[in-house]
């Protein structure tokens, strides 16, 4: 797929409620566990995943979530989607001007909160996915849609499961 398709295909994504597509668990030396529902919590973000192992775990950057169509796109199979490295796969418009910094998002049982820390590509993702991809995520319209994703900080805990709805609140003042 050109660059230009994916970009409109990201597009039309759901700006107000999406849906959680995917959810996965970061694990010691880069293994990956994708599960059906997961518990959040302002201490721990996504139970059992590494972020909490941390012992200087950034709050803002306690959660990573990532538009699922982008991923389906370049992963080229499911089972290579947990790679990238995102707990919350969501069917949702992450653009910066949809979800600007404190924009709340209700999912599940939780509401998370957008940060402004900022989600780029690495080597990591470039060896996942091709350069062209990490090109394209890094990008000046690929920033902005946050193609590589965003970060959100859990406000109020609660457990999330596939399928649950995600609904974006108004920003918190």
């Amino acid at each position: 797929m050109d660059s230009q398709a994916l970009i409109d295909l990201v597009r039309a994504s759901p700006k107000d409620s999406g849906v959680l597509k995917l959810i996965v668990l970061r694990l010691p030396n880069e293994q990956r566990l994708t599960t059906p529902q997961a518990a959040l919590s302002a201490e721990r973000g996504v139970a059992g995943d590494r972020w909490s192992l941390k012992t200087t775990a950034n709050p803002l950057s306690q959660i990573s979530v990532m538009n699922f169509r982008f991923l389906e796109a370049i992963a080229g199979a499911a089972e290579r989607m947990n790679l990238a490295g995102d707990n919350l796969i969501v069917d949702l418009d992450l653009h910066e001007s949809n979800l600007p910094a404190g924009t709340r998002l209700r999912i599940g049982q939780a509401l998370v909160e957008v940060t402004d820390y900022p989600h780029t590509g690495c080597r990591k993702f470039e060896r996942r996915y091709g350069k062209a991809v990490l090109d394209l995520a890094n990008s000046p319209e690929g920033s902005a849609m946050r193609l590589r994703g965003l970060f959100v900080r859990v406000i109020h805990g609660g457990e999330v499961r596939l399928g649950d709805n995600i609904h974006k609140e108004a920003p918190h003042a």
